[in-house]
């Protein structure tokens, strides 16, 4: 189990004196990151995979909003359109902003469901 391994003394001194001068522990991992676990290519593959899918929704997440922001600085005759009745695309396009968070998180949901969880799994 994590956390039930014996080391003695001298062997802890040793790995901590290579730790200190900036070497690689046994693993690979850097020293002071995330422990022994950062060594396992399964869970560089996971931060890996957490990295991509995050920095994707975040660039389409940002880049939507300050499109609609843009948008309502820049572009005011066309977001005083109306589209049906007394709503304009201003209003249609801010409630889609709403629409298109819950789409993301599920779509981040899924994705971690399908690809994240398995691996995290193997590693516990």
């Amino acid at each position: 189990m994590v956390g039930d391994s014996k080391v003695s003394g001298s062997e802890r001194d040793e790995r901590d004196e290579r730790d200190e001068q900036g070497e690689r522990s046994e693993r690979g991992a850097p020293p002071g990151q995330y422990a022994p676990i950062a060594g396992y290519e399964a869970f560089r593959l996971l931060r890996r995979r957490y990295r991509r899918v995050a920095a994707v929704v975040g660039v389409v997440f940002l880049g939507w909003y300050f499109a609609y922001v843009g948008l309502a600085a820049f572009a005011r005759e066309f977001m005083a359109r109306p589209v049906a009745g007394h709503v304009n695309v201003a209003l249609l396009l801010g409630a889609l902003q709403f629409v298109s968070t819950f789409v993301l998180a599920g779509v981040y949901v899924a994705y971690a469901r399908r690809r994240l969880d398995p691996l995290a799994g193997e590693l516990r």
